[in-house]
């Protein structure tokens, strides 16, 4: 288990001991939850026990404000269990499509924050790559900033929390951007082509030798290519002056120079004693793709947490951003570059299949998938079906009038008979789907 921030070696103070037993006593009940995959998530049971969550943070907030422990920077094991607590509720409450609320974008900004190191880390982004979480901070700063109005003076315990976690991330975003900024616009597309090039090759550098040396070979003769565009070995813009941003490109040229040697070179580009870790990434990779493949019909929210809890285990082995075998010394360049390039991709995977969660409870989802496939059907039949007949409508028909006979005034509702999340969602597209047939049927009549 883990928490995302550096710890300091704080012990645990007898007042702050109760707070820490109940919140390990949360953490156990939402385990126990997790494992549950007989039943569905039953909203009141994930409430309450967030409502008790609430009561523990206000608790300590009073015990670290009396010891004059409030400084974000005071960090000890208690923190730890506090950030797997919510990071846990977040995924429960994407599970159950409660996505447009506080406490699900937790976990998104835990994500985002690890992608943002891991590109601070690697250096190897252009503007676009930051762009999909510049949007999605932005998105977050407007919920965050519409619950403190509502709160007023005296916000919840949940925004303080997310807030931090948020203004972390937008302090990342500007060092990055920043990076990026000072790149003249005549040099930016040589930035963005070495980028490419340095992606590639660090995707080669988990390749076999002979499979990776003919794209290799392509990748050098584009950057001798860019190498040549120098002058005086300096990148001169169309007045004749050294154009900025210099260092960022220069550097990152003969970074792609030095990698490109260690994937020409023969040889494994991972040691023996880092080979174990090399695979247990390719391993969780393989499994999150797959999951980007079937999230609709098979993914849980709160299954990524095992996976955050491995690449969290495995990022904790770097020191200073950098891989070290058993001797104690840093691995080689092209086994630092490989383990990163697969760790990252693992963290996006996992932003991704977060990103990807729609706001629809998982009682809900069923339906929701139902109606999805309907739609897909009855646009592939109005594009390629040609003249239709009430019979070859029926099906599609039936289908739909079943779907909506789920409904119980007017709502669709779990087995318990509680209104889950998502009746907005699921209702716009059962009315989409009759839309479309009802196009269809109007076209039978016209022919």
């Amino acid at each position: 288990m883990f928490s995302t921030e550096p710890l300091r070696k704080h012990t645990i103070s007898a007042a702050e001991q109760p707070v820490l037993n109940r919140l390990v006593g949360i953490r156990n009940q939402l385990a126990a939850l997790k494992k549950d995959r007989g039943n569905y998530y039953r909203p009141n049971d994930i409430v309450g026990l967030y409502n008790d969550l609430l009561q523990q943070v206000w608790a300590l907030h009073e015990v670290r404000t009396s010891e004059q422990h409030d400084n974000d920077a005071y960090k000890n094991r208690l923190d730890a269990v506090l950030d797997e607590c919510f990071q846990l509720f977040s995924l429960f409450y994407l599970a159950l499509g409660k996505n447009k609320e506080v406490p699900a974008t937790y976990v998104q900004l835990v994500t985002i924050k690890q992608n943002f190191e891991l590109l601070n880390d690697t250096g190897i982004y252009t503007d676009d790559d930051l762009e999909p979480f510049k949007v999605r901070l932005q998105e977050i700063r407007q919920l965050i900033d519409a619950e403190v109005s509502r709160d007023g003076d005296e916000p919840k315990p949940e925004v303080l929390l997310v807030s931090r976690r948020l203004r972390q991330c937008e302090t990342e975003l500007g060092l990055l951007e920043e990076t990026t900024r000072v790149i003249s616009d005549e040099l930016m597309p040589v930035y963005e082509e070495l980028v490419h090039i340095r992606r590639r090759l660090t995707a080669l550098s988990v390749l076999a030798h002979a499979v990776a040396a003919p794209e290799a070979k392509e990748l050098q003769r584009r950057l001798i290519a860019i190498d040549d565009m120098r002058v005086d070995d300096r990148f001169i813009d169309s007045m004749g002056s050294v154009a900025a941003g210099q260092t960022q490109v220069v550097g990152l040229l003969e970074e792609s120079f030095e990698r490109l040697h260690d994937v020409q070179a023969e040889g494994s580009a991972v040691p023996p004693d880092m080979a174990p870790v090399y695979e247990r990434l390719v391993e969780i990779r393989v499994q999150l793709d797959k999951l980007l493949l079937t999230s609709r019909w098979t993914l849980r929210e709160t299954d990524l947490w095992s996976y955050q809890v491995q690449l969290h285990d495995i990022d904790g082995m770097r020191r200073n951003g950098q891989f070290h075998g058993s001797t104690g010394e840093p691995a080689p360049a092209q086994a630092q570059a490989a383990l990163n390039f697969l760790l990252h991709k693992c963290y996006n995977l996992v932003y991704k299949l977060l990103s990807s969660s729609e706001p629809v409870a998982e009682t809900l989802m069923p339906v929701h998938n139902q109606l999805r496939t309907l739609r897909r059907c009855l646009h592939e039949v109005k594009k390629y079906g040609g003249p239709l007949s009430a019979r070859d409508l029926y099906p599609y028909q039936m289908k739909l009038s079943s779907i909506d006979n789920l409904r119980t005034d007017g709502k669709f509702l779990d087995d318990e008979g509680y209104i889950p999340e998502g009746q907005g969602v699921v209702m716009s597209l059962l009315n989409e789907c009759y839309d479309l047939l009802y196009e269809l049927m109007a076209a039978e009549v016209d022919e």
